[in-house]
């Protein structure tokens, strides 16, 4: 995981990802809690779409948070069943943004980030053997 990451952004940039975490997510989980109630074959990429959504709002395996999302959000958006959600728009525009998230990261305020973030060795003088 760390390899698909320069670096965690911290400061603005991290704060700025937390937001779009959030934005993304919140409407995921809102809807897929919506379709608990309803039974119908679209109900499932709803429902993987809210998991997703919180995986993505915590920031923990945001890339494949993302992918998922954008599968959910490309079925939801081109399949008349499920229009009375949103317009089909809204999917796009949802699906390009977990994408470009699962691209750039999670940022450092994160579950991954805690998990897979940077590490700082202090490399010194090497201890001598106590004899």
């Amino acid at each position: 995981m760390r390899r698909s990451f320069s670096a965690f952004p911290d400061g603005w940039p991290g704060q700025g990802l937390l937001l779009l975490r959030v934005t993304v997510g919140l409407p995921l989980v809102y809807w897929g809690m919506t379709d608990l109630l309803a039974v119908h074959f679209f109900a499932i990429p709803e429902l993987a779409a809210a998991v997703a959504g919180i995986l993505l709002i915590s920031g923990l395996f945001t890339p494949v948070a993302g992918a998922i999302i954008v599968l959910a959000e490309a079925l939801a958006a081109f399949s008349p069943a499920s229009a009375y959600h949103a317009e089909p728009w809204i999917r796009i525009f949802l699906a390009a943004l977990s994408a470009s998230v699962a691209m750039i990261g999670p940022g450092a305020w994160s579950v991954d980030a805690r998990r897979f973030g940077r590490k700082v060795f202090e490399i010194g003088e090497p201890r001598r053997p106590v004899t």
